[in-house]
């Protein structure tokens, strides 16, 4: 879901772009004032007046800290261009496999995680680099957002998942949901510093190549492995800006692929390389953000 987060950034501009669109709406009326006076002085004086006011404000809006609403919105596709290319780099000589399924470790969540499906699948995806971690180490390890549930005039307030794990991870009788890939990266990173590849906001048929050198991705779907009803998702209000989120979240390992399937660790059913078709699959990674974490095959 990183896509809703970004939603929420351009939310946040666009309240004060409009107080950039109303000074300059009022500075073009003053110029225009100016203009009917017929005079190059009055023209002139319009002209830097407007230029002298705006970058005032300009600079008063940058010393403000509202300037990076704008500057977030800018870089986000170069941003994922640029990780895009990163990642090809270092996968660079790779080919790419028609099909490939790798044997990672199977680890289920249940009984003691029952929310803890992102952990488990992060620790299946790091025992298979070779680290010795197990999930309940890493459920211990994961950022948290504290932020408690409360339903106020028909809105929900809870924490982000993108700002930590949101909720009970051992508990299905407390409140809670999960968390998105940031935290994951940001825990996984401590084991292999350096390795860590965040593909969210990539092309699907991009986790090809992770695959093809033989290492699984880590990926949010849902439970129904195929694209849901929006009708199952709502939207919290959190400390850090409303985000969309839906019960039916969760996490797998992606082993492998071929032309018509996509398989993977579950770590819900207990099932090894289990298959979901292929275009389902993808539409359901789509629709939940396009989160993804790999590890780079050698250091």
């Amino acid at each position: 879901m990183a896509g809703f987060r970004r939603v929420t950034e351009y939310m946040k501009m666009d309240r004060h772009l409009e107080d950039i669109m109303l000074l300059l709406l009022l500075l073009i009326l003053l110029f225009v004032c100016q203009f009917f006076l017929r005079t190059k002085k009055g023209i002139l004086l319009g002209f830097s007046l407007l230029l002298v006011v705006f970058s005032l404000f300009l600079i008063n809006f940058v010393k403000d800290g509202k300037f990076e609403y704008i500057a977030n919105a800018i870089g986000i596709n170069h941003s994922q261009n640029q990780r895009e290319e990163e990642v090809l780099n270092e996968f660079s000589i790779v080919k790419i496999k028609g099909s490939v399924i790798i044997d990672a470790p199977l680890i289920k969540q249940y009984p003691e995680l029952p929310r803890g499906c992102e952990v488990t699948s992060l620790a299946m995806l790091l025992q298979f680099a070779g680290e010795d971690v197990d999930k309940m180490t890493l459920a211990n390890e994961v950022k948290k957002d504290p932020t408690p549930y409360s339903v106020s005039g028909g809105k929900v307030y809870f924490g982000n998942p993108h700002d930590g794990f949101v909720g009970d991870m051992y508990n299905l009788q407390n409140p809670g949901l999960g968390v998105f890939h940031e935290p994951i990266r940001e825990l996984a990173e401590q084991y292999l510093p350096g390795r860590i590849i965040d593909m969210t906001g990539s092309d699907f048929e991009k986790l090809k190549i992770p695959l093809s050198a033989e290492q699984p991705v880590w990926v949010i779907i849902n439970t129904a492995y195929q694209k849901i009803s929006e009708d199952l998702f709502q939207t919290w209000e959190t400390p850090s800006g409303a985000v969309k989120v839906t019960s039916k979240e969760h996490s797998v390992l992606v082993t492998g692929y071929d032309d018509q399937f996509i398989y993977f660790n579950d770590p819900l059913t207990g099932i090894k390389n289990k298959t979901a078709p292929i275009q389902d699959f993808k539409e359901a990674w789509v629709q939940m953000g396009s989160q993804a974490i790999t590890i780079l095959p050698f250091e």
